[in-house]
């Protein structure tokens, strides 16, 4: 009979290699297993649908002398022990102790290594301990004979990210690499070429990009000719090329397949190599191709091109010049997907400047680089600044087109998703339900432009309380956008991310994990490290985690997100305010205090900073704020601050709203302890039906609990009686 391990591994690191280890965490613990393994008997066991807990210990073991009772039982209650190895590891007294103890349980073969940092058997940065270099003798100790251990390697001259993990699991499983790489191969033989056999007997990627065979009646006809025949050359390989490629792009090509990955590479690495002497040629393909890298999703290798291509623009044609605005705002676009905010708004600002100067204010090219600028302010939450852009581009559209066009459409989105956030939910939905009509009389049904355009409506009619139809705009955008991007794909990712939001609010979490997590595997695919979609989708586990129960896996996770956000996003952005008013609410439920406290004051100074005293979200943490006030006996303060967040939250939402109650019922309780009983009693009465619409678990049931204990303290013992006992139901 196998033994029931409590955790599926034991995660033994030096405490500089933090980073690593949260990474390692979270991807184990939120990773699903395939369908087609789950069941199978191996070596490690039965193979099961998730891996379950990872134990890994957040303390630093300074001045003990022994790992002590917590961290060897855990050992002995671990399946497996993961190491991650660096010369910081190699050095870490701890890490060794770990290692020698789990050894010396009998398991030497279920200890797995995760390189991270330095290179195995170098003097000056050895990254494995020695109680993985060395084998034990038969008492147990350290002995000179040396192991042979096999590391997961995770740096980009290993085995990457990606398969390092997967590496990692497949052994901790006892099944096969290539059975869980398998998924995304499966995957990836989606791609398909377009070539027909009339482009094959042309094609000149194949056989030379210079290449062309000259039929001349004699060398003297030839030598006269060559210059031009050049030229041709040159002209017909890049129409040729740029016609492959923008095919290869799948928001043009509307789902039919597409030209296989390994062509671009191989495009890419010729066209570096073999139009030196073509540079203007050069640089049209290493854009074309960095845009096609870009609309499936492989920033990094697009941001390269598109950086190769700004520089021979800029070397050939100086500073101001069409093409090198072109080139700047193509790579403000990649940077934006990247993330890199500070980089992107640089060069779309350069490409705004000279744009204006070239072709003055009343042109598309001028409305396409503010339409970009403001993309990225908002993402910085730069509001006020993004909406003067969204609207110059707008009058830019309606000057220039005079009827309905797709970047009139696209502005009026942008106006419709500014509103939305800054919580102004009513006119978002009118500027997006414009945008959205405008769209299917300019595209039909299936476009990726309409997609976004039902995605968004969605995602404002939730705010607004409309499941119904928004589930059924995120399925039909789901279904658009399958048919026009391959299935390893951000878009795909986002649109699943969408759908798991509206089950979450269904109450349906189990199919909610789902379609986060299938989010979540695609966005670990396409991004190589840290992102703040990553991040999304973690928090979104997190809260799918704490609404099934599973308090420390949902504090887990949303520590991970928070400081990923941290990470990428910097110290003062709004969703780094999201994550730490989140924890600190749930830390107060774990009687966390300080820690909680500390969260929810960073996260009030971000919000006003970024979107003003006025915002619902400064309210919202504000309520948090309150609450952490009363459990910690600071009732006047608590009363004072919820009764702040109320009226802030009532110039924003309905007086009926679940988030007005939430700071009413706080107050309630507050006033309870205050001896204020008529009053609370209004405010937690009246807070009864908008809380049985929140999302939050068990918020109505303490509002509940609040009114047993305002009646109790009032001596009104049969409505105590009564509220107590809806409780228990």
């Amino acid at each position: 009979m196998q033994r029931k391990y409590k955790y599926r591994a034991f995660i033994s690191y030096s405490h500089k290699d933090e980073k690593w280890a949260g990474w390692l965490h979270k991807a184990l613990e939120t990773f699903r297993v395939p369908k087609h393994l789950v069941g199978e008997t191996t070596s490690m066991g039965t193979v099961p649908g998730r891996l379950g807990k990872v134990f890994r210990d957040r303390e630093e073991l300074s001045s003990s002398h022994n790992l002590g009772t917590e961290l060897t039982q855990a050992l002995e209650d671990s399946a497996c022990q993961i190491v991650i190895c660096s010369p910081n590891a190699a050095n870490s007294h701890w890490t060794n102790e770990e290692i020698l103890t789990y050894k010396r349980l009998g398991r030497e073969n279920r200890i797995f290594c995760l390189l991270v940092e330095g290179e195995p058997g170098s003097k000056h940065s050895e990254c494995f301990p020695p109680a993985i270099r060395f084998q034990l003798d038969a008492d147990g100790n350290l002995s000179e004979n040396p192991a042979e251990p096999i590391a997961a390697d995770v740096r980009p001259q290993g085995d990457g990210k990606q398969n390092a993990k997967l590496k990692l699991i497949s052994g901790m499983l006892g099944v096969g690499f290539d059975a869980l790489k398998q998924r995304e191969q499966q995957r990836r033989q989606r791609r398909m070429a377009i070539i027909t056999s009339a482009a094959l007997a042309g094609m000149v990627i194949t056989s030379g990009l210079a290449g062309l065979a000259i039929v001349a009646r004699d060398e003297a006809e030839l030598q006269r000719n060559r210059a031009a025949v050049e030229a041709e050359t040159a002209n017909r390989t890049a129409e040729f090329m740029i016609g492959l490629f923008k095919v290869s792009d799948p928001g043009e090509s509307l789902g039919n397949s597409i030209t296989a990955r390994q062509i671009l590479d191989e495009g890419a690495s010729r066209i570096e190599t073999e139009l030196t002497d073509q540079p203007e040629i050069q640089a049209t393909l290493m854009e074309t191709m960095g845009t096609v890298y870009t609309s499936l999703g492989l920033y990094k290798p697009a941001e390269n091109l598109v950086q190769l291509a700004l520089d021979k623009r800029t070397a050939l044609f100086g500073k101001t010049h069409t093409d090198v605005a072109q080139s700047q705002f193509h790579l403000g676009e990649v940077l934006t997907l990247e993330a890199d905010y500070e980089k992107a708004e640089h060069y779309l600002r350069q490409s705004l400047s000279v744009r204006r100067e070239l072709h003055g204010n009343q042109h598309v090219e001028v409305a396409e680089s503010l339409t970009r600028l403001a993309d990225v302010l908002s993402r910085k939450g730069d509001y006020s600044a993004a909406e003067p852009l969204i609207h110059e581009s707008l009058a830019i559209g309606h000057v220039l087109h005079h009827e309905d066009h797709e970047s009139i459409a696209e502005n009026i989105e942008d106006l419709g998703l500014l509103y939305f956030d800054q919580h102004d939910y009513k006119q978002a939905v009118v500027q997006l339900r414009a945008a959205l009509a405008m769209r299917r009389n300019l595209h039909g049904d299936v476009h990726p432009a309409l997609a976004e355009s039902l995605n968004n409506l969605a995602w404002t009619l939730l705010e607004l309380g409309e499941l119904a139809e928004a589930e059924e705009l995120y399925r039909e955008a789901l279904v658009m956008k399958r048919t026009v991007h391959e299935e390893i794909h951000p878009e795909i990712a986002y649109a699943l991310n969408n759908i798991g939001y509206a089950l979450e609010l269904r109450g349906d979490n189990l199919a909610a994990s789902e379609a986060y997590q299938e989010a979540l595997d695609i966005f670990e695919q396409v991004y190589p490290g840290a992102h703040p979609d990553i991040a999304m989708l973690v928090s979104n586990l997190a809260f799918i985690a704490y609404a099934s129960g599973e308090t420390e896996q949902a504090i887990e996770f949303l520590r991970s997100a928070l400081n990923m956000r941290r990470e990428v996003l910097g110290d003062d952005h709004p969703e780094v305010a999201e994550s730490a008013s989140s924890l600190g609410y749930w830390l107060i439920h774990q009687s966390q205090y300080s820690e909680a406290e500390e969260l929810l004051d960073e996260a009030l100074l971000i919000r006003r900073n970024t979107l003003g005293s006025e915002d619902p979200r400064v309210a919202a943490t504000l309520t948090v704020k309150a609450e952490l006030l009363l459990s910690t006996s600071r009732f006047k303060e608590a009363q004072k601050i919820a009764m702040q967040a109320g009226k802030i939250l009532l110039k924003n939402l309905a007086k009926d709203h679940w988030r007005v109650a939430a700071a009413a019922t706080v107050q309630g309780a507050a006033l309870t302890h205050l001896n204020n009983y008529p009053e609370a009693e209004t405010l937690l009465l009246n807070s009864i039906k908008p809380l049985e619409q929140a999302p939050i678990p068990g918020i109505s049931q303490q509002n509940n609990g609040r009114l047993a204990s305002l009646y109790t303290v009032w001596n009104k013992p049969e409505k105590a009686r009564q509220y107590a006992t809806l409780n228990k139901m």
